[in-house]
């Protein structure tokens, strides 16, 4: 009997509804970990996730059981429930509709985390719309303006 195997990188990001900097440093760092266990527990390989106060990265080696579309509804009503729970009683906290979603190969996978772990960094200098619609272009996706993320 065969087996499936795969070996499928990926990059999603998504954003915070309303582009509130609700996610404050000691919210990212428990948040990722939370989110490094719902990867986990869909069989996802999580490789880096990071993010700014308004947005996430998440890299992972994309599981041939689920969907990515399947992996980022469960992760962001999963994040999302969890945020409300934990430090939004009055469950203002949601994520924007959508996601980019961005594939590399095995020899990228360095390159792609090293760039999420630097997050903080990167946006010293450059807005989150800024980095979105570059990874658009730098990936070739022909997109709607109307129909990305919030950008204020």
């Amino acid at each position: 009997m065969a087996n499936t195997y795969s070996q499928i990188n990926i990059q999603c990001i998504f954003a915070v509804k309303g582009r509130k900097y609700f996610l404050t440093k000691e919210i990212r760092k428990e948040l990722f970990r939370y989110m490094y266990g719902i990867l986990k527990n869909d069989n996802a390989f999580p490789l880096a996730i990071n993010g700014w106060k308004d947005h996430v990265h998440v890299f992972f080696e994309l599981s041939p059981k689920m969907s990515i579309a399947d992996h980022m509804m469960m992760l962001k009503s999963t994040s999302s429930k969890w945020l409300n729970d934990n430090y939004f009683n009055n469950r203002e906290f949601r994520w924007q509709e959508g996601y980019g979603a961005f594939s590399y190969s095995k020899s990228q996978r360095s390159n792609v985390i090293n760039y999420i772990k630097n997050q903080e960094e990167h946006h010293r200098t450059m807005s989150f719309k800024e980095e979105y619609l570059g990874f658009l272009e730098k990936f070739d996706v022909d997109y709607n303006e109307s129909y990305v993320f919030e950008f204020y």
